[in-house]
């Protein structure tokens, strides 16, 4: 297999595994009232609290190694700049989304650990959640990641290679990142099982377009550079 396919397949392979962290982090997050000292303690001192959101956090890191591949698997179609453009947005949107999660993993878990034996200062716990800067830089993360799954789809449904449908859940997911937060756990769940679908049905024709984008790659280098084509 060419590297130009290994590294087609490795975005795949991305985009499946962060599909499945994002079922595991609402699946196994603690759902207690947080409003409440005693709830807020439940959840948030769980070790469970601690895994879940690490879960997300790997998940919005490999989410844009997956639209690499696409990239791959699109240059040279009309869709090329436009997942470019997917890729560009959602980094940004996860650097400016992974250290909000970093504050409710150990920054909230660390105070609530410490809290089981003495008091827990709920505004103290608002203040690392909804500070301004806090919460401004987390939705315009969410919004960002939003931007690039909604490029990616318009890629995907541009290329010409790949099924016009297979951005679709991916997009509608990523679309619905902040006023899913907003619902109970039931509905936090059915969103992780969407984006783990979204995810897995670019995953798998990405995986299945590897082959033939390596060596439309590997003609294009040819045709260029004036060598012969392995095949």
């Amino acid at each position: 297999m060419s590297a130009s396919a290994t590294r087609i397949r490795a975005g795949a392979l991305a985009f499946a595994t962060a599909g499945s962290l994002f079922i595991l982090y609402p699946a196994t997050r603690p759902w207690h009232d947080e409003s409440t000292v005693e709830g807020a303690i439940r959840s948030m001192s769980s070790n469970w609290w601690d895994a879940a959101h690490l879960f997300a956090m790997i998940g919005f890191i490999l989410v844009p190694l997956g639209l690499l591949a696409l990239h791959s698997v699109v240059q040279r179609t009309r869709a090329e700049a436009v997942a470019g453009a997917a890729v560009l947005f959602s980094w940004l949107g996860a650097g400016l989304t992974l250290p909000h999660y970093g504050a409710e993993d150990f920054g909230l878990h660390a105070i609530t650990t410490g809290a089981a034996r003495d008091h827990l200062d709920l505004l103290e716990v608002k203040a690392i959640r909804y500070g301004p800067a806090a919460i401004t830089t987390f939705g315009l993360g969410l919004t960002l990641l939003g931007v690039g799954a909604i490029l990616a789809a318009v890629a995907v449904a541009r290329s010409g290679l790949l099924p016009r449908w297979s951005g679709v859940l991916f997009a509608i997911a990523f679309a619905t990142l902040i006023p899913q937060f907003f619902a109970g756990a039931g509905v936090r769940i059915g969103h992780g099982v969407l984006t783990a679908l979204g995810l897995g049905s670019l995953a798998f024709v990405i995986w299945r377009a590897s082959p033939a984008a390596a060596h439309a790659e590997g003609s294009h280098r040819s045709a260029t550079d004036g060598t012969a084509d392995p095949g």
